[in-house]
């Protein structure tokens, strides 16, 4: 079976990596990495260009298209793929605007009954301000004192564009993913990351600075309760109102003493949870990937190893201002020998050299029977890996794995 994977960050990479697992399948990525290349053949095409990715598709005979960013999603790639009759894992353009528009987001949830932040008609702290577009995972400013504001609403209106106001909840945050068939979602295991750019929650948000899995008080008791709470409302209305959910649906959740409440709904894979949790997964992913893409996943199940899975994300040092490039890589090799995974999310060859080219250049994710060993395995390849201005966060899954930073 031949697959086309649209994207080139750690997220495709850790997809293709899982993907390329199953047994006859052709991965096909555009425009991919040099991570992905190892797994498969990379194509000079961008994600957002749908007419490309359409012949190229056609090209290949391509079966399934699975599109990993949201931008092209939200820009409708998925549909034109679609129209073509292709099979496409990833919502329409119409779907789509749960993650391309927080205040269309904030009226499904109002809708469809789903616990979510209360919307504030006045910016006051403490309070949260929010780009309504899409931000890379950058437009989020929680605000706890008037000067946080201040910088916030300034951020904001540089960034241009619409900005929703919300309470500011306090709590545990959790990742669900669910993959969905337009009517039906199949949960992934949960996942926590790590938004802030420095240790112990300093600094700006990020697109994320690390993950893992599982979640030590989300049982599968806990885990259908939410789904039936938070997706499958959603499904319902985005289905009553023609625009059915095809693809994944992210749920990012505080978790407060109130009970569960929605921070936001993504249309597609979590950046870096998909690293930890697809490194847990036990099942078929590409099976569920064209079942949801063909509008029946009834029959499909997939599991969750019982060991635990953390994610590094190695950051260029002026992230998330701005994307390094040209830093030579070293290390990986070495990483990979401690029985690390290392995903490509910000690199690129020159000059037959491994170079940064991005923000987040590195994920490096690794297994443990505990959350602590998983924990330390990871830490251990991350410090084989060198690049000039590297930049990590230390404290990733400490606490929760009960260990001194």
């Amino acid at each position: 079976m031949k697959v086309l994977l649209v994207g080139s960050g750690g997220r495709e990479h850790a997809l293709a990596w899982r993907l390329a697992q199953t047994v006859g399948v052709e991965v096909h990525a555009a425009p991919g990495n040099p991570g992905i290349a190892e797994l498969g053949e990379c194509h000079p095409v961008r994600a957002h260009d749908a007419e490309g990715l359409l012949s190229l598709a056609r090209t290949l005979d391509a079966e399934l298209v699975v599109i990993g960013p949201e931008a092209p999603l939200v820009t409708g790639v998925a549909d034109e793929l679609r129209h073509a009759g292709i099979a496409v894992f990833g919502p329409s353009a119409a779907a789509a605007r749960i993650e391309g528009s927080k205040s269309f987001a904030k009226e499904i949830m109002r809708v469809a009954g789903v616990p979510t932040a209360a919307s504030l008609s006045v910016a006051r702290p403490p309070c949260v301000v929010k780009l309504d577009g899409l931000a890379a995972g950058k437009g989020v400013f929680v605000c706890h004192t008037a000067a946080e504001l201040e910088a916030g609403l300034k951020a904001a209106a540089k960034a241009g564009g619409q900005v929703v106001i919300e309470e500011l909840l306090e709590g545990q945050e959790l990742s669900v993913f669910a993959l969905c068939d337009g009517s039906r979602a199949l949960p992934l295991a949960p996942a926590r990351d790590f938004k802030r750019l420095g240790d112990s929650d300093e600094g700006p948000n990020t697109g994320g600075m690390g993950s893992y899995s599982p979640v030590a008080e989300i049982g599968p008791d806990r885990l259908e309760e939410i789904v039936a709470t938070v997706h499958a409302p959603v499904l319902d209305e985005l289905g009553r109102r023609g625009t059915p959910f095809i693809g994944l649906l992210y749920a990012g959740l505080m978790l407060t003493e109130a009970g569960l409440s929605v921070l936001e709904f993504n249309c597609r894979f979590g950046d870096p949870e998909t690293q930890s949790i697809l490194a847990r997964l036990e099942g078929d992913l590409l099976d569920a990937l064209a079942a949801a893409a063909g509008g029946d996943l009834g029959e499909t199940e997939l599991g969750a190893r019982d060991d635990a899975a953390v994610t590094v994300v190695l950051a260029g040092g002026d992230y998330p201002e701005r994307s390094d490039s040209g830093g030579l890589i070293e290390g990986i090799e070495d990483a990979r020998a401690t029985g690390a995974l290392v995903f490509h999310a910000g690199t690129a060859v020159r000059n037959g050299r491994l170079v940064t080219n991005g923000g987040r250049v590195l994920n490096v994710t690794a297994h443990g029977g505990t959350l602590a060993d998983a924990r330390a395995a990871a830490y251990e390849a991350c410090e084989r890996i060198t690049f000039p201005r590297m930049h990590y966060r230390r404290d990733i899954a400490a606490e929760e794995a009960g260990v001194a930073r």
